[in-house]
């Protein structure tokens, strides 16, 4: 299921591969909006809003290795229509894990079960666009993707249970962020970073939901605090090759 930016449409997928769009302005009087669509003949897993609330992305998955992405224009959502094509992994159809729109709504980010993430130009969402390599470095079926508030971070999470960083502040040419980042072995179903994007929430199939710091000043001053940074003795003994420059500004 997803909600619309303003609240008042609320999109739910289906086993069937239908999507139906309701209008819950009023929550305790729901009412659908125009015939179900469909979006293809497998299972509907994953649903995105576009920021401005006039697109609506929708992921399928089947056992049968068959997945797709459908995008459709809900500016009217009693009159809904689909647009441009499905998209379709570079390396043939897969089942899709997850979807997720950046901030600026530019740019569609879907994860899929090769362990891979794709990256789409969605400025014209008639005519989506491919945008550099697909991201990869797991094997395991990528089960949710989360863009932070300022569109610059892109964080996986896989069925490994591991979670993984990219950098997407120029989405066509991506990078990996450090190691994943492992607490357990059970898959990671759902993320969501904190309005400031100090905080990732991963929520986990052991019923499990961790939290995780991405605050590099909270993390410099801790371990600054643990172990003082590098003496010039420690420096030129780890890292010669660079002149001295004390991590903890002392």
């Amino acid at each position: 299921m997803a909600f619309s930016p303003d609240g008042h449409t609320l999109a739910g997928g289906g086993h069937d591969g239908t999507v139906r769009l309701w209008n819950v302005a009023d929550p305790a009087h729901p009412r659908p909006l125009g015939q179900p669509l469909t979006a293809g003949a497998n299972a509907v897993v994953s649903m995105a809003f576009s920021p401005d609330g006039h697109t609506l992305a929708s992921g399928n998955a089947s056992s049968d290795s068959d997945g797709t992405v459908q995008l459709w224009n809900v500016a009217d959502a009693v009159h809904p229509r689909q647009l441009g094509p499905i998209l379709n992994n570079p390396n043939g159809t897969v089942p899709i894990g997850s979807v997720a729109f950046s901030p600026d709504g530019h740019t569609l980010a879907i994860g899929d079960y090769l362990g891979s993430i794709q990256l789409w130009d969605v400025t014209d969402p008639a005519n989506p666009r491919l945008l550099g390599q697909p991201l990869t470095g797991s094997h395991a079926p990528v089960n949710s993707v989360a863009f932070s508030p300022d569109g610059h971070t892109l964080a996986s999470g896989s069925r490994d249970g591991s979670i993984r960083l990219w950098d997407v502040a120029d989405s066509a040419h991506s990078a990996l962020l450090g190691q994943p980042l492992t607490g357990g072995a059970a898959a990671v179903e759902s993320m969501a970073f904190s309005p400031d994007g100090h905080t990732l929430a991963s929520g986990n199939d052991d019923g499990t939901t961790r939290l995780w710091n991405l605050n590099v000043r909270y993390a410099i001053n801790r371990i600054c605090a643990a172990a003082g940074g590098l003496t010039p003795q420690e420096w030129n003994k780890y890292v010669p090759q660079l002149r001295y420059q004390s991590p903890c500004g002392r």
